[in-house]
């Protein structure tokens, strides 16, 4: 059986700059599977090109074995970024709207109850909060109980509040057997909800895999926090970063990094001991300068 979605020497050419370099994965059916980069890495003209949105200059995409068609159409539901919607109509409404573009829906109480709408489901949609509004966009992505669903930086602007029952929302999603393309900057979010990732940069896919299975490759070191305060003029001789006003210290041998720590006669009363995240892969891999 073919992959659910197959990639194959992806290009994509603007004006001369390569946007997307050839790049080739596959996406299960019934997985998240989340595309990360920095800013220009060639992930959203990836996922347009995905969504049927623009056409790549050269390789191919197959849903289920055959060209993206009709029927791709019909079974993928889309959560933008940014959704521009009708004005002075209820969130009832807008849904009602989007059910008639379709052959095939979601019964409306199925999508109000899943993507938890029930307390404003007669409120205009001028004046949803932001955890509100983008659980009725995902609702709409939903309405035509798609197959694949999309999800474009979902989260951006949301409160860690809102950004947790989102979580949750999508984590109920594939509970379900959907299949779910991801891009995210949260490297939380994509730790959380993606069964396999890819890193982007400069239009090629410079690491791919399951989340753990990435960090335990690249990685062999915890990593211990100190206030920057409790670090005397002369530092011992380890690998340290700085981190705000933390100093970031890596350690493949716990035990003998604090013992030369105190040694040394560094407090350990603001010690901190933390594994290596998506966050830290990301950085090493991309590096730490400003993207625009």
């Amino acid at each position: 059986m073919p992959p659910f979605l197959q990639v194959d020497n992806l290009i994509r050419h603007y004006q001369g700059v390569k946007a997307v370099d050839g790049i080739s994965f596959a996406i299960e059916r019934g997985r998240c599977f989340g595309l990360l980069g920095p800013n220009g890495a060639g992930k959203t003209t990836t996922v347009e090109m995905l969504e049927g949105i623009n056409e790549p200059t050269s390789g191919s995409i197959l849903y289920q074995g055959r060209p993206l068609g009709r029927r791709f159409r019909d079974e993928a539901g889309i959560m933008f970024q940014t959704t521009a919607l009708q004005d002075y109509i209820t969130v009832r409404e807008t849904l009602e709207m989007f059910q008639q573009i379709y052959p095939r829906t979601t019964p409306l109480q199925e999508l109000i109850e899943s993507c938890s709408l029930e307390e404003f489901l007669d409120r205009d949609t001028r004046k949803l909060s932001g955890g509100q509004r983008q659980r009725m966009l995902l609702a709409i992505a939903l309405v035509n109980d798609p197959e694949v669903i999309f999800l474009d930086e979902p989260t951006t602007g949301l409160d860690p509040q809102a950004r947790r029952n989102f979580w949750e929302l999508v984590q109920s999603i594939k509970q379900r057997g959907k299949t779910i393309v991801l891009t995210t900057h949260y490297m939380e979010e994509a730790y959380r909800l993606c069964d396999d990732i890819i890193i982007m940069d400069h239009g090629r896919i410079i690491a791919q895999g399951t989340p753990d299975a990435l960090l335990a490759k690249h990685f062999a070191e915890v990593v211990l926090q100190l206030p920057a305060t409790d670090f005397p003029a002369s530092y011992p001789e380890l690998e340290m970063q700085m981190s705000g006003d933390l100093v970031e210290i890596l350690s493949s041998d716990l035990n003998s990094t604090i013992n030369r720590l105190t040694e040394q006669g560094v407090s350990l009363a603001g010690l901190r001991i933390r594994q290596r995240t998506l966050e830290d892969l990301f950085l090493a891999l991309t590096g730490r300068e400003l993207r625009t």
